[in-house]
Protein backbone atom coordinates (compact mmCIF):
# COMPACT_ATOMS: atom_id res chain seq x y z
CA UNK A 1 0.00 0.00 0.00
CA UNK A 2 1.69 3.15 -1.17
CA UNK A 3 2.01 6.56 1.17
CA UNK A 4 3.04 8.95 -1.41
CA UNK A 5 2.20 12.96 -0.44
CA UNK A 6 -0.74 13.85 -1.90
CA UNK A 7 -2.14 17.45 -2.26
CA UNK A 8 -2.09 19.56 0.84
CA UNK A 9 -5.26 20.80 2.58
CA UNK A 10 -5.52 24.41 1.84
CA UNK A 11 -4.19 26.43 5.12
CA UNK A 12 -2.24 23.87 6.49
CA UNK A 13 1.29 24.02 4.31
CA UNK A 14 3.89 26.60 5.35
CA UNK A 15 4.61 29.93 3.01
CA UNK A 16 8.32 28.13 2.58
CA UNK A 17 9.38 25.59 0.75
CA UNK A 18 9.77 21.93 2.67
CA UNK A 19 12.82 21.28 4.39
CA UNK A 20 14.21 17.25 4.09
CA UNK A 21 14.55 15.98 7.06
CA UNK A 22 17.90 14.00 6.38
CA UNK A 23 20.65 13.33 8.58
CA UNK A 24 23.06 15.89 7.75
CA UNK A 25 20.54 18.45 7.58
CA UNK A 26 19.35 17.77 11.01
CA UNK A 27 23.50 17.41 12.50
CA UNK A 28 24.01 20.38 13.49
CA UNK A 29 20.31 20.03 15.88
CA UNK A 30 20.94 16.45 17.01
CA UNK A 31 24.99 17.98 18.13
CA UNK A 32 23.50 21.31 19.79
CA UNK A 33 20.51 18.66 21.71
CA UNK A 34 23.21 16.42 22.67
CA UNK A 35 25.93 18.84 23.62
CA UNK A 36 23.09 20.46 26.51
CA UNK A 37 21.93 17.25 27.30
CA UNK A 38 25.29 15.86 27.95
CA UNK A 39 25.68 18.86 30.70
CA UNK A 40 22.38 17.92 32.25
CA UNK A 41 23.53 14.44 32.65
CA UNK A 42 27.20 16.08 33.64
CA UNK A 43 25.88 18.09 36.18
CA UNK A 44 24.12 15.15 37.63
CA UNK A 45 26.87 12.97 37.89
CA UNK A 46 28.71 15.47 39.64
CA UNK A 47 25.61 16.07 42.15
CA UNK A 48 25.35 12.67 42.64
CA UNK A 49 29.32 12.17 43.43
CA UNK A 50 29.21 15.03 46.11
CA UNK A 51 26.16 13.73 48.12
CA UNK A 52 27.43 9.44 47.91
CA UNK A 53 24.48 8.60 45.42
CA UNK A 54 24.39 6.72 42.49
CA UNK A 55 23.54 8.99 39.69
CA UNK A 56 22.77 5.70 37.35
CA UNK A 57 20.17 4.68 39.80
CA UNK A 58 18.13 7.93 39.66
CA UNK A 59 17.80 7.36 35.65
CA UNK A 60 17.13 3.56 35.15
CA UNK A 61 15.93 1.91 39.13
CA UNK A 62 13.34 4.51 40.55
CA UNK A 63 9.83 5.64 39.90
CA UNK A 64 7.46 4.25 36.89
CA UNK A 65 10.83 2.89 35.54
CA UNK A 66 10.71 0.02 38.16
CA UNK A 67 6.98 -0.24 37.47
CA UNK A 68 8.06 -0.87 33.52
CA UNK A 69 10.91 -3.01 34.14
CA UNK A 70 8.69 -5.08 36.13
CA UNK A 71 6.40 -5.30 33.50
CA UNK A 72 9.13 -6.24 30.66
CA UNK A 73 10.09 -9.15 32.71
CA UNK A 74 6.81 -10.27 34.35
CA UNK A 75 4.32 -9.02 32.52
CA UNK A 76 1.15 -7.46 33.51
CA UNK A 77 -0.52 -8.82 37.15
CA UNK A 78 1.37 -6.74 39.53
CA UNK A 79 -0.50 -4.59 41.90
CA UNK A 80 0.52 -3.05 45.43
CA UNK A 81 -2.24 -2.44 48.24
CA UNK A 82 -1.12 1.08 49.93
CA UNK A 83 -2.23 1.74 53.72
CA UNK A 84 -5.73 3.81 52.97
CA UNK A 85 -6.67 0.76 50.99
CA UNK A 86 -6.14 1.86 47.36
CA UNK A 87 -4.62 -0.45 44.51
CA UNK A 88 -1.93 0.68 42.45
CA UNK A 89 -2.04 -1.63 39.31
CA UNK A 90 0.47 -1.77 36.85
CA UNK A 91 -2.29 -2.11 34.32
CA UNK A 92 -2.25 2.19 34.45
CA UNK A 93 1.10 1.44 32.26
CA UNK A 94 1.29 1.29 28.64
CA UNK A 95 2.74 -1.54 26.94
CA UNK A 96 5.11 -0.43 24.22
CA UNK A 97 7.75 0.77 26.66
CA UNK A 98 8.22 -2.48 28.50
CA UNK A 99 7.49 -3.95 24.75
CA UNK A 100 10.69 -3.18 23.97
CA UNK A 101 12.81 -3.40 27.01
CA UNK A 102 11.87 -7.31 27.03
CA UNK A 103 13.00 -7.34 23.38
CA UNK A 104 16.10 -5.50 23.47
CA UNK A 105 17.24 -7.49 26.50
CA UNK A 106 16.70 -10.88 25.10
CA UNK A 107 19.18 -9.59 22.07
CA UNK A 108 21.55 -7.77 24.00
CA UNK A 109 23.02 -8.57 27.07
CA UNK A 110 22.03 -6.52 29.54
CA UNK A 111 18.67 -6.39 31.63
CA UNK A 112 15.56 -4.51 31.09
CA UNK A 113 16.61 -1.90 33.35
CA UNK A 114 19.91 -0.98 31.14
CA UNK A 115 17.50 -1.70 27.94
CA UNK A 116 15.24 0.48 29.42
CA UNK A 117 17.61 3.57 29.30
CA UNK A 118 19.60 2.69 26.00
CA UNK A 119 16.12 2.78 24.35
CA UNK A 120 14.72 6.36 26.04
CA UNK A 121 18.32 7.52 24.57
CA UNK A 122 17.83 6.22 21.45
CA UNK A 123 14.61 7.83 21.70
CA UNK A 124 15.67 10.68 22.80
CA UNK A 125 17.54 11.50 19.61
CA UNK A 126 14.71 10.22 17.63
CA UNK A 127 12.71 12.81 19.24
CA UNK A 128 15.21 15.44 18.79
CA UNK A 129 15.66 14.46 15.14
CA UNK A 130 11.65 14.65 14.93
CA UNK A 131 11.13 17.83 16.61
CA UNK A 132 14.19 19.42 14.30
CA UNK A 133 12.24 17.67 11.39
CA UNK A 134 8.88 19.61 11.94
CA UNK A 135 10.33 22.98 13.28
CA UNK A 136 12.34 23.04 10.37
CA UNK A 137 9.95 22.56 8.08
CA UNK A 138 7.30 25.11 9.53
CA UNK A 139 10.17 27.80 9.88
CA UNK A 140 13.58 27.07 8.54
CA UNK A 141 16.49 24.84 9.37
CA UNK A 142 17.70 27.35 12.03
CA UNK A 143 14.23 27.48 14.44
CA UNK A 144 14.43 24.35 13.62
CA UNK A 145 17.51 23.58 15.81
CA UNK A 146 16.85 26.44 18.20
CA UNK A 147 13.20 24.14 18.52
CA UNK A 148 15.32 20.70 19.11
CA UNK A 149 17.95 22.31 21.48
CA UNK A 150 15.61 24.28 23.55
CA UNK A 151 13.02 21.01 23.79
CA UNK A 152 16.37 19.22 25.55
CA UNK A 153 16.49 22.34 27.86
CA UNK A 154 13.37 22.12 28.65
CA UNK A 155 12.81 22.43 33.09
CA UNK A 156 12.53 18.70 33.05
CA UNK A 157 14.42 17.48 30.44
CA UNK A 158 16.48 15.36 32.96
CA UNK A 159 13.22 12.93 32.19
CA UNK A 160 14.28 12.70 28.62
CA UNK A 161 17.80 10.76 30.23
CA UNK A 162 15.71 8.35 31.89
CA UNK A 163 14.06 4.87 31.11
CA UNK A 164 10.37 6.90 31.41
CA UNK A 165 8.15 6.83 28.22
CA UNK A 166 8.25 10.52 26.99
CA UNK A 167 11.01 10.55 24.72
CA UNK A 168 9.36 7.44 23.28
CA UNK A 169 6.22 8.95 23.12
CA UNK A 170 7.62 12.61 21.74
CA UNK A 171 9.73 10.50 18.87
CA UNK A 172 6.50 8.90 17.84
CA UNK A 173 4.26 12.17 17.89
CA UNK A 174 7.14 14.32 16.23
CA UNK A 175 7.45 12.24 13.30
CA UNK A 176 3.47 11.59 13.07
CA UNK A 177 2.91 15.03 12.61
CA UNK A 178 5.53 15.64 10.68
CA UNK A 179 4.12 13.04 8.62
CA UNK A 180 1.03 15.09 8.54
CA UNK A 181 2.70 18.20 7.28
CA UNK A 182 3.55 16.52 4.26
CA UNK A 183 0.68 14.68 4.10
CA UNK A 184 1.61 11.39 4.78
CA UNK A 185 -1.22 9.91 6.26
CA UNK A 186 -0.87 6.20 6.53
CA UNK A 187 2.59 6.99 7.67
CA UNK A 188 1.01 9.70 10.39
CA UNK A 189 -1.52 7.19 11.29
CA UNK A 190 0.72 4.45 12.03
CA UNK A 191 3.20 6.74 14.42
CA UNK A 192 -0.29 7.88 16.35
CA UNK A 193 -1.02 4.16 16.94
CA UNK A 194 2.08 2.99 18.42
CA UNK A 195 2.38 6.36 20.37
CA UNK A 196 -1.20 5.48 21.78
CA UNK A 197 0.31 2.21 22.97
CA UNK A 198 2.80 4.76 25.03
CA UNK A 199 0.81 6.80 26.98
CA UNK A 200 -2.36 8.31 27.62
CA UNK A 201 -1.95 11.26 26.02
CA UNK A 202 -1.43 10.03 22.55
CA UNK A 203 -5.52 11.49 22.48
CA UNK A 204 -4.13 14.95 22.24
CA UNK A 205 -2.48 13.26 18.78
CA UNK A 206 -5.49 11.28 17.46
CA UNK A 207 -7.19 14.66 18.07
CA UNK A 208 -4.63 16.77 16.07
CA UNK A 209 -5.01 14.24 13.01
CA UNK A 210 -8.99 13.98 13.45
CA UNK A 211 -9.78 17.15 13.38
CA UNK A 212 -6.90 18.08 10.66
CA UNK A 213 -8.82 15.38 8.86
CA UNK A 214 -12.32 17.10 9.37
CA UNK A 215 -11.23 20.25 7.58
CA UNK A 216 -10.31 18.30 4.40
CA UNK A 217 -13.19 16.68 4.89
CA UNK A 218 -15.68 20.12 5.46
CA UNK A 219 -13.16 21.49 2.35
CA UNK A 220 -13.91 18.75 0.12
CA UNK A 221 -10.22 17.48 -0.17
CA UNK A 222 -10.34 14.43 1.62
CA UNK A 223 -8.54 11.21 -0.18
CA UNK A 224 -8.53 7.86 1.05
CA UNK A 225 -5.41 7.77 2.34
CA UNK A 226 -6.56 10.51 4.94
CA UNK A 227 -9.78 8.40 6.23
CA UNK A 228 -6.92 6.23 6.73
CA UNK A 229 -4.61 7.58 8.42
CA UNK A 230 -7.72 8.93 10.51
CA UNK A 231 -9.37 5.95 11.66
CA UNK A 232 -5.86 3.90 12.37
CA UNK A 233 -4.76 6.98 14.97
CA UNK A 234 -6.39 5.83 17.46
CA UNK A 235 -6.32 1.96 17.40
CA UNK A 236 -3.44 1.67 19.85
CA UNK A 237 -4.85 3.54 22.45
CA UNK A 238 -8.01 2.34 22.44
CA UNK A 239 -7.08 -1.53 21.70
CA UNK A 240 -4.85 -1.24 25.48
CA UNK A 241 -8.24 0.28 27.13
CA UNK A 242 -9.99 -2.68 25.52
CA UNK A 243 -7.31 -5.05 26.79
CA UNK A 244 -7.58 -3.40 30.06
CA UNK A 245 -11.51 -4.28 30.16
CA UNK A 246 -11.60 -7.52 28.92
CA UNK A 247 -8.56 -8.44 31.33
CA UNK A 248 -10.84 -6.74 34.17
CA UNK A 249 -13.65 -7.70 33.11
CA UNK A 250 -15.35 -4.33 32.93
CA UNK A 251 -15.60 -1.77 30.23
CA UNK A 252 -14.59 0.96 32.37
CA UNK A 253 -11.59 -0.94 33.76
CA UNK A 254 -9.13 1.39 32.59
CA UNK A 255 -10.57 4.37 33.65
CA UNK A 256 -10.98 2.76 37.18
CA UNK A 257 -7.64 1.50 36.91
CA UNK A 258 -6.21 5.17 36.72
CA UNK A 259 -8.88 6.68 39.56
CA UNK A 260 -6.76 4.31 42.00
CA UNK A 261 -3.74 5.99 41.30
CA UNK A 262 -5.34 9.78 41.16
CA UNK A 263 -4.95 10.26 38.07
CA UNK A 264 -8.76 10.20 37.27
CA UNK A 265 -10.03 13.50 35.44
CA UNK A 266 -11.50 15.88 36.95
CA UNK A 267 -11.86 19.03 34.80
CA UNK A 268 -8.92 20.76 37.23
CA UNK A 269 -10.31 21.07 40.24
CA UNK A 270 -7.28 18.78 42.26
CA UNK A 271 -5.19 21.61 40.23
CA UNK A 272 -7.39 24.50 41.56
CA UNK A 273 -7.53 23.29 44.92
CA UNK A 274 -3.60 22.92 45.08
CA UNK A 275 -3.06 26.05 43.65
CA UNK A 276 -5.54 27.74 46.32
CA UNK A 277 -3.97 25.71 49.27
CA UNK A 278 -0.57 27.30 48.25
CA UNK A 279 -2.15 30.90 48.14
CA UNK A 280 -3.92 30.69 51.65
CA UNK A 281 -0.87 28.30 52.98
CA UNK A 282 2.19 29.85 55.11
CA UNK A 283 3.94 30.84 51.70
CA UNK A 284 1.56 32.82 49.46
CA UNK A 285 4.79 33.64 47.36
CA UNK A 286 4.39 29.90 46.07
CA UNK A 287 0.87 29.95 45.24
CA UNK A 288 1.62 33.31 43.14
CA UNK A 289 4.22 31.92 41.28
CA UNK A 290 1.81 28.35 39.86
CA UNK A 291 -0.35 31.32 39.06
CA UNK A 292 2.28 33.23 36.76
CA UNK A 293 3.74 29.73 35.83
CA UNK A 294 -0.13 28.60 34.91
CA UNK A 295 -0.88 32.18 33.55
CA UNK A 296 2.56 32.41 31.32
CA UNK A 297 1.68 28.28 30.08
CA UNK A 298 -1.30 29.69 28.41
CA UNK A 299 0.38 32.96 27.45
CA UNK A 300 2.50 30.56 25.27
CA UNK A 301 -0.45 28.65 24.44
CA UNK A 302 -1.86 31.94 22.61
CA UNK A 303 1.68 33.25 21.31
CA UNK A 304 1.48 29.42 19.38
CA UNK A 305 -2.05 30.45 17.60
CA UNK A 306 -0.96 34.29 16.92
CA UNK A 307 1.93 32.77 14.88
CA UNK A 308 -0.46 30.66 13.20
CA UNK A 309 1.57 26.88 13.46
CA UNK A 310 -0.46 24.59 11.00
CA UNK A 311 -3.39 23.37 12.60
CA UNK A 312 -2.06 19.74 13.90
CA UNK A 313 0.39 21.29 15.95
CA UNK A 314 -2.19 23.50 17.53
CA UNK A 315 -4.68 21.18 18.24
CA UNK A 316 -1.55 18.62 19.82
CA UNK A 317 0.43 21.24 21.99
CA UNK A 318 -3.26 22.66 23.46
CA UNK A 319 -4.16 19.16 23.68
CA UNK A 320 -1.10 18.15 25.53
CA UNK A 321 -1.18 21.39 27.76
CA UNK A 322 -5.54 20.58 28.60
CA UNK A 323 -5.32 17.04 29.05
CA UNK A 324 -2.09 17.69 31.63
CA UNK A 325 -4.28 20.17 33.52
CA UNK A 326 -7.94 18.61 33.77
CA UNK A 327 -6.61 15.44 35.86
CA UNK A 328 -6.17 14.64 39.63
CA UNK A 329 -2.53 13.86 38.82
CA UNK A 330 0.16 14.24 41.97
CA UNK A 331 1.15 18.00 40.74
CA UNK A 332 5.01 17.83 40.51
CA UNK A 333 4.09 15.30 37.66
CA UNK A 334 2.74 18.13 35.61
CA UNK A 335 5.73 19.42 34.03
CA UNK A 336 6.55 16.54 32.79
CA UNK A 337 3.35 15.41 31.43
CA UNK A 338 3.06 19.02 29.55
CA UNK A 339 7.22 18.38 28.25
CA UNK A 340 5.72 16.36 24.59
CA UNK A 341 3.98 19.18 23.58
CA UNK A 342 7.14 21.06 21.87
CA UNK A 343 5.40 23.02 19.55
CA UNK A 344 4.96 25.54 22.69
CA UNK A 345 8.43 26.42 22.33
CA UNK A 346 8.50 27.48 18.37
CA UNK A 347 7.53 30.93 18.93
CA UNK A 348 10.63 31.42 21.70
CA UNK A 349 12.75 29.46 18.20
CA UNK A 350 11.78 31.61 15.82
CA UNK A 351 12.34 34.35 17.74
CA UNK A 352 15.99 33.36 18.70
CA UNK A 353 16.56 32.28 14.95
CA UNK A 354 16.88 35.75 13.99
CA UNK A 355 20.41 36.19 12.52
CA UNK A 356 20.73 39.25 14.61
CA UNK A 357 20.28 37.22 17.76
CA UNK A 358 22.82 34.69 17.80
CA UNK A 359 24.74 35.67 20.42
CA UNK A 360 21.42 36.28 22.79
CA UNK A 361 20.24 32.66 21.23
CA UNK A 362 23.93 31.27 22.67
CA UNK A 363 23.46 32.86 26.08
CA UNK A 364 20.12 31.71 26.54
CA UNK A 365 20.23 28.38 25.16
CA UNK A 366 23.73 27.82 27.90
CA UNK A 367 22.00 29.66 31.03
CA UNK A 368 18.80 27.22 30.14
CA UNK A 369 20.79 24.54 30.03
CA UNK A 370 22.46 25.30 32.91
CA UNK A 371 19.30 25.95 35.09
CA UNK A 372 17.98 22.89 33.96
CA UNK A 373 20.65 20.51 34.55
CA UNK A 374 20.69 22.11 38.02
CA UNK A 375 16.65 21.51 38.52
CA UNK A 376 17.37 17.98 37.32
CA UNK A 377 19.87 16.67 39.71
CA UNK A 378 18.03 18.88 42.41
CA UNK A 379 14.50 16.56 41.93
CA UNK A 380 16.67 13.21 40.73
CA UNK A 381 18.63 13.12 44.02
CA UNK A 382 15.41 14.22 46.42
CA UNK A 383 12.82 11.45 47.67
CA UNK A 384 9.91 12.45 45.33
CA UNK A 385 9.04 11.67 41.90
CA UNK A 386 9.43 13.83 38.48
Amino acid sequence: MSDQPESEPRGTRPRRAPVPPGLRGAAPALLGYAAVRALGTVILAVAAAVQGKDALHRLNGRWDSVWYVRIAENGYGYEVTLPDGSVHSDLAFFPLLPALERAASEVLPVGAATAGLVIGWIAAFAAAWGVYAVGAHVAGRRAGVLLAVLWGVYPTAFVQSMAYTETLFTALAAWSLYAVLTDRWITAGTLCALAGLTRPSAAALVAALGVTGLVRLFRRDLTWRTVVGVVVAPLGWLGYVVFVAVRQGSPTAYFEVQAAWGNNIDGGVALARFVGAQLTGPVPFAGIGLVTAIGLLFWVVWLCVKQRQPLPLLVYGAGIVVISLIGAAYFGSRPRLIMPAFPLLLPAAVALARPARRTTAALVVALLAVASGAYGAFTLLGSGPP
